[in-house]
């Protein structure tokens, strides 16, 4: 009798492969809150992105892998003049944004930011338009790319919702890769096969690991691995949409699938869990969910875990100034997530080592108040030994309820709480601040200094009549959803 791994019979497409293809084909954006923060989305990201081109270990690695080459009606790279194909413009446009850590999050059992699907989103539809130009066709609009990335969002996220990748050692860019590969197919008018296809190769090709965001091995991969995804993306869908199979057991294929090879902790039959608690668990329908609740980085560029306790410590600032020599221990009370991904001990040996650790964050918003990029610069820490200093004095400590409201669908707070005390036996009240300023819940406060945001990471690339040309575009829903992806894509050349 054969084994299961022996039979020839093709199965159907994995369910969860096709209730991705379904939601990405069918569903309509009624949400006007769904539609009005893809607008912020959109505008904070591209603020991310070129905030991050004046830093050269990002530039270092952008642009056309032959030197020159330009592709006509290519894809364009905001905030330079490249222009290339699709796949490569993804790349460049996915790792800018990304680069500084500063773009919006999404926190669940995993964790990722959802603007990385920008990269795919942005250089599909821009290079669409010039091909439709081209044969005298209408371009798209900006409504559609607002549309994908509800979509890329709400494929990312809920997938992310009740499934930690990250506990198996697997990084969160390949639910990027996946919800690129899926918007990206549907962009390009492809069939339900053939999304189908694309997302079953998005994993079939697995996942990174996550040993180049933990120390010791932290580095600058982090900050391009999402650029990376999405441009995978692109790459699978437009191979489907050439004709290429797809693989309908991606997932649950015995031995060889995602959650065999993968998605267990080893994948020896006598040791592995049963299979019922390997595959996927995704709690809710797709819809708008994700992008309504999604979390933005105003103040601080700095791992979202951290954000609340970096707004606490910068409280405190004023309480401890020129009395930083007196303080015996500061103590952090944060969420499981927290300790298990960025609370470190030891030497940080780069920028990508420190912007992930919650000590040197709340180290250096105590000490100076304030967090920029910069701070996680070499010459910023070779020049400020201090920040090192107070990092070995802070202890960190869970509180179960934090962790546990971290989770809760209705809250998902990513609360902190930071405490100072000193010599003489002396303490400063602890501050706790359980919900960022980028959270839904204080949208209201938060967006008037989202748009402050992105006014300043404009003015760090483009010249203030360009600016204002650019700000222009947002400041109307119908405005932004009006223009053709082509115009609204001029404005950003530099």
């Amino acid at each position: 009798m054969c084994s299961d791994t022996s039979r020839t019979d093709r199965p159907d497409y994995d369910q969860v492969i096709q209730d991705i293809a379904d939601y990405v084909l069918n569903y309509k954006v009624n949400s006007s809150e769904a539609w009005r923060t893809a607008r912020y989305c959109l505008m904070d990201s591209l603020g991310c992105a070129c905030l991050a081109l004046g830093f050269p270990e990002c530039t270092k690695l952008l642009g056309p892998v032959v030197e020159g080459t330009w592709v006509p009606n290519g894809a364009r790279v905001p905030g330079t003049q490249f222009c290339m194909d699709p796949v490569k413009a993804a790349w460049n446009i996915g790792t800018t944004i990304r680069w500084l850590d500063y773009n919006d999050t999404w926190l669940a059992a995993e964790w990722g930011h959802p603007s990385d699907n920008l990269g795919a989103i942005l250089s599909v539809c821009d290079y669409l338009s010039q091909k439709r130009l081209s044969h005298g066709e209408e371009p798209l609009k900006m409504h559609t790319v607002l549309e994908a990335m509800v979509k890329a969002y709400e494929i990312q996220g809920v997938l992310a919702l009740a499934n930690s990748f990250n506990r198996v050692g697997l990084d969160h860019v390949l639910l990027v890769r996946v919800a690129s590969t899926a918007v990206v197919a549907w962009l390009n008018a492809g069939s339900r096969e053939e999304v189908m296809a694309a997302v079953s190769l998005a994993w079939v090709d697995g996942s990174a690991l996550r040993t180049y965001r933990h120390a010791p091995n932290t580095g600058s991969r982090k900050s391009w691995a999402a650029g990376d995804a999405t441009s995978r993306g692109v790459c699978l869908a437009e191979m489907v949409l050439r004709g290429e199979m797809g693989v309908p057991g991606a997932l649950t294929a015995k031995q060889w699938g995602f959650y065999d090879v993968s998605f267990s902790k080893t994948n020896t039959d006598q040791k592995i869990k049963a299979q019922e608690d390997r595959e996927f668990n995704i709690p809710r329908g797709y819809g708008s969910y994700v992008i309504e609740n999604i979390l933005f980085k105003i103040s601080y560029p700095a791992e979202f875990h951290s954000q609340t306790a970096c707004e606490a410590a910068i409280i405190l600032h004023p309480n401890i100034k020129g009395q930083v020599t007196e303080i015996v221990k500061v103590v952090v009370t944060t969420h499981e997530s927290a300790i298990r991904i960025i609370s470190k001990s030891g030497p940080l040996a780069n920028a990508a080592d420190r912007d992930h650790c919650l000590e040197y964050i709340v180290a250096v918003g105590l000490l100076f108040g304030d967090l920029s990029a910069g701070c996680y610069e070499d010459d910023f820490h070779r020049n400020h030994p201090e920040v090192d200093e107070l990092r070995k004095k802070i202890e960190v400590v869970e509180d179960k309820r934090y962790s546990k409201e971290y989770l809760e669908p209705e809250k998902r707070s990513i609360a902190n709480a930071v405490q100072v005390f000193f010599k003489d036996g002396s303490k400063t009240d602890q501050v706790e601040v359980e919900y960022p300023l980028g959270h839904r819940r204080r949208r209201t406060e938060g967006i008037p200094l989202l748009e402050e945001k992105f006014k300043s990471n404009l003015h760090s690339r483009f010249p203030s009549y360009q600016v204002r040309k650019i700000i222009d575009i947002f400041e109307g829903q119908q405005k932004l959803e009006e223009i053709p992806v082509n115009r609204f894509m001029d404005r950003l050349v530099i």
